[in-house]
C-alpha cells in the first residue's frame, strides 16, 4: 500500500530534510551545500531526497516558504483591516523574519527571499483589501496589494541597514498615516 502525502513518515522525512538544510546554512554558504551533505546530515539517501524535493533551489524555496508562514500567516490576517495595527504587526513579522535569516548566513539567496517575503504580503494584502471593497475593483486591489508588498519589503530592507537605531514599529509607524492615506479610496465602501 503506497503512504499517502500526509502519511506522518513522509511529513517526518520532509522536516527532517529541512531542518538539515536549516542547520547546514547556519554553517555554510548556500552555494557550498550540496545535496550529499543534505542526505548526510539528514541520514536518508538521494532518492529519499528527490522524492520530496526537485532539486536545492527547491528545498531553499519550500524551507523559507515555511519558515516565513510561521512568521507570517495568513490565517493572522483573516478577519484583519488595513490599519495601523496591521501595517506594524506584517512589518515586525518581515523584520523578524530576515533577522532569523541574518543570523543563518542567507547570503547568495536575497532575491528568493525577497520573492517568497512579496508573494506572501500580496496574497494577505489581496484577502484584506478584498474584504474591504467590491470585486469590480479587483484589478485596483491586486495593483494596491503588489505595491504595499514591495514597500513594505523595501522598507524592511531599509530598516535591516541600521537595526540599531529604532524598533520596527518606530521606524514604520510615521509612514503608516501616508499609506492608508492613500489607501482610503480602497477601503471606504
Amino acid at each position: 500500500m503506497a503512504a499517502s502525502k500526509t502519511d506522518p513518515r513522509i511529513l517526518r522525512t520532509r522536516k527532517l530534510i529541512m531542518d538539515s538544510f536549516v542547520d547546514l546554512s547556519a554553517k555554510k554558504e548556500f552555494q557550498d551545500i550540496t545535496i550529499k551533505d543534505i542526505t548526510t546530515a539528514a541520514m536518508i539517501n538521494r532518492s529519499t531526497f528527490y522524492y520530496h524535493f526537485e532539486d536545492i533551489f527547491d528545498l531553499l524555496d519550500k524551507a523559507l516558504t515555511e519558515v516565513l508562514f510561521i512568521n507570517l500567516s495568513i490565517e493572522e490576517y483573516e478577519g484583519a483591516s488595513l490599519d495601523e495595527t496591521t501595517l506594524i504587526r506584517i512589518f515586525e513579522a518581515i523584520t523578524n523574519f530576515q533577522t532569523s535569516l541574518s543570523n543563518r548566513c542567507h547570503r547568495g539567496y536575497e532575491e528568493t527571499i525577497a520573492r517568497i517575503i512579496r508573494d506572501q504580503l500580496e496574497v494577505i494584502f489581496n484577502k484584506i483589501l478584498s474584504r474591504q471593497k467590491s470585486s469590480h475593483h479587483m484589478e485596483a486591489i491586486n495593483r494596491t496589494a503588489t505595491i504595499l508588498s514591495w514597500g513594505l519589503y523595501g522598507a524592511s530592507k531599509e530598516w535591516g541597514r541600521d537595526t540599531e537605531s529604532l524598533s520596527p514599529e518606530a521606524f514604520i509607524k510615521p509612514a503608516i498615516p501616508y499609506l492608508l492615506g492613500g489607501t482610503e479610496g480602497l477601503t471606504s465602501t
